[in-house]
């Protein structure tokens, strides 16, 4: 039998405009695998704790203190925690609190052709860890629009990099997504 792949839309709450991702999955994926997806076709760092809530439940890396009540994403795979045209959330960063809500889109037999996973669209740039959240995000759009704005410079020094926050290239997000497989 054919591998399922998961057709998976990840929209960034938020923020506008939206900002969003498609991505092809295995079912198969652990949690801890699509974990990596997220960050790589979002643009993430992956310098923060994350967790999923599926159906009031939450998949994460166990806390080494057990001060956190988390199922092991290890031990999940997609197929078994959620099917098609289910919602999940995944909360990456505690402290800026980026919430994404992942739809599966559909759920489709393997083209033995294509390498998995991969990203077939999306929008927009993910913002930069740790701006701040949302609120925080809107600022440094503000500031960097706005050379006149008070912290123009500063926030284009912390960052160190050009920002063009309508940038994204889904098949340079498939080459990162590849290197992972």
């Amino acid at each position: 039998m054919a591998r399922e792949i998961y057709q998976l839309r990840i929209a960034l709450d938020g923020v506008e405009p939206p900002v969003w991702r498609r991505v092809l999955v295995p079912g198969a994926f652990t949690l801890d695998r699509l974990h990596r997806v997220i960050q790589l076709a979002m643009g993430w760092g992956d310098r923060h704790l994350h967790v999923f809530d599926i159906d009031g439940l939450q998949y994460a890396v166990p806390d080494p203190d057990g001060l956190l009540e988390v199922r092991d994403e290890l031990d999940h795979r997609l197929d078994a925690v959620v099917g098609k045209g289910a919602r999940l959330r995944y909360t990456y960063d505690f402290g800026d609190w980026w919430e994404h809500e992942v739809v599966v889109e559909d759920v489709v037999p393997a083209d033995l052709e294509l390498r998995y996973p991969m990203c077939t669209g999306g929008e927009r740039a993910c913002p930069p860890d740790d701006v701040g959240g949302p609120g925080g995000y809107r600022d440094f759009l503000a500031a960097c629009a706005d050379p006149f704005h008070p912290d123009h410079e500063a926030m284009r020094a912390w960052l160190g990099r050009d920002f063009d926050p309508a940038a994204f290239d889904a098949s340079r997000a498939s080459t990162l997504l590849r290197r992972m497989a």
